[in-house]
């Protein structure tokens, strides 16, 4: 009679598929539009009669509101219920993108993109513990193994689409191209997307919390940017402010006696420490080389956006390959085999642009980012899989709100230390390949790190764990 109770929730039927597809719409459109917009601030700049100084806060306006707003995910959705919050991040995020499109400054296309980023970092935790809560324990890693691909796409996508739409529309379209899909999204999700209760113990919001985190990270993170610009003074007290307000947070939440934000206990608890550790350098590489490639092609070789955007393409077709496999064998491997396997991938994917100093063929390039790619598929959907499987229903939205919260910030901490090395190793070598090759030798050693921390998660199949 078990076994017969047991035997239906294995099943991924076509429902629980259309559930997936539709919630992983708000992911793609948040994670494409952190990428799709930086191949226009040229093209902005030149619009609003902007340095390419200013006009680059249109990107990190955008980030600082994702990393502000990711926090806040997993109370919102306890509060309110999933589906509700996910539609009203939808409805934010799409209103932030209509304004971007009216904006009429530099300065307002700013204020407009912290809208914009407000909704967008609600969305993939949002989603994603949405879809763990309908899938239920026995079938999340299979549906996370088809989501968790579309962030790894959208650095690929995000060239091709931006350089596409500025061949043959105005800048306006870097936004408006996110309105009939956050549209259809709405409308699907009201359809198809069932219900799911909020938490039955409703805890107060956690005021002090929300003002030291959110605060804490988004300063954190504008220091590290001004680090890589050079300017020492505002780095320098960012940095500090933040790593306090930070550290803070820390100390509240291990002695408050309500229901902190996000609760530090959480990453002592395992698998979820290791799976933490595992994501935020995960994020930190991928998010890192997203920056550095991109960068190399076109001042390196001169490449424009849309050429940049074809040779980063190897990267996603190996990780829809990698979701693949993982989502045949998610159920049946041990997580940490996939997941140590797809670290070493992603090493032997990073070693070549060790070698850009060396004249490295385009073949290269191409197979490098091929076995990335297939590699960061074997990644993230395990780690996630863990995590959802191994805590109560009722905390997976606070959980989810944490793992992208730190997948977030380790992309965001990732590509501003990535840049300081940069741009020291332009000022020592005074060559392009050469300081770019140094550059990823530091990839490499965020990949041997994430390595370290996989060693930790469960050697046991899901099926054989409790």
């Amino acid at each position: 009679m078990t076994e017969n109770t047991a035997a239906p929730p294995q099943k991924v039927d076509r429902p629980l598929l259309g559930v997936a597809f539709i919630l992983v719409l708000g992911t793609f459109m948040a994670s494409l539009d952190a990428t799709i917009v930086n191949v226009g601030i040229d093209t902005l700049a030149h619009e609003f009669d902007a340095s390419v100084a200013d006009i680059q806060w249109v990107s990190t306006a955008y980030l600082l509101a994702v990393v502000a707003a990711v926090p806040a995910s997993g109370w919102l959705a306890d509060r309110l219920g999933g589906r509700r919050v996910w539609l009203a991040a939808v409805g934010v995020f799409l209103l932030g993108s209509a304004l971007c499109a009216l904006s009429w400054s530099a300065t307002s296309l700013i204020v407009f993109r912290v809208v914009q980023g407000l909704g967008g970092g609600l969305l993939p935790p949002t989603g994603q513990a949405l879809l763990a809560r309908i899938a239920g324990p026995a079938r999340t890693g299979r549906v996370i193994s088809v989501v968790a691909v579309v962030p790894l796409l959208s650095p690929v996508l995000g060239p091709l689409a931006g350089g596409s739409l500025l061949a043959v529309a105005a800048w306006q379209w870097l936004f408006l191209v996110n309105l009939p899909i956050g549209a259809a999204a709405v409308l699907l999700a009201r359809r198809h997307v069932p219900v799911v209760a909020p938490a039955s113990r409703r805890a107060p919001f956690d005021v002090r919390g929300a003002a030291l985190l959110s605060p804490g990270l988004a300063v954190l993170v504008f220091g590290l940017t001004e680090v890589a610009h050079g300017r020492t003074v505002p780095a320098t007290v960012g940095v500090a402010a933040g790593l306090l307000m930070l550290a803070g947070f820390v100390v509240h939440g291990l002695r408050t006696r309500s229901t902190p934000l996000i609760d530090p206990r959480l990453f002592t608890r395992p698998p979820l420490g290791a799976a933490a550790l595992a994501l935020l350098v995960l994020g930190a590489s991928v998010f890192g080389t997203t920056f550095l490639l991109p960068l190399y092609f076109q001042t390196g070789r001169g490449l424009t956006a849309w050429q940049t955007g074809l040779l980063l393409v190897p990267q996603g077709v190996g990780a829809a390959a990698g979701s693949v496999l993982v989502n045949r064998t998610i159920d049946a491997v041990a997580p940490r085999t996939l997941v140590i396997t797809g670290v070493v991938l992603v090493l032997a994917g990073t070693v070549p642009f060790t070698q850009l100093d060396h004249g490295l063929p385009d073949f290269a390039i191409v197979l490098a980012l091929l076995v990335r790619g297939f590699g960061m598929a074997m990644i993230s959907a395990p780690v996630m899989n863990i995590v959802y499987g191994s805590i109560a229903p009722d905390q997976i939205a606070r959980a989810s709100g944490a793992l992208n919260m730190l997948n977030t910030v380790g992309g965001s901490l990732g590509t501003a230390a990535l840049a300081v090395v940069l741009q020291d190793r332009l000022d020592a070598h005074r060559g392009v390949p050469a300081a770019f090759a140094d550059t990823f030798w530091w990839v490499a050693a965020l990949g041997l790190l994430a390595a370290a921390g996989t060693t930790r998660l469960p050697r046991t199949r899901p099926a054989e764990r409790p």
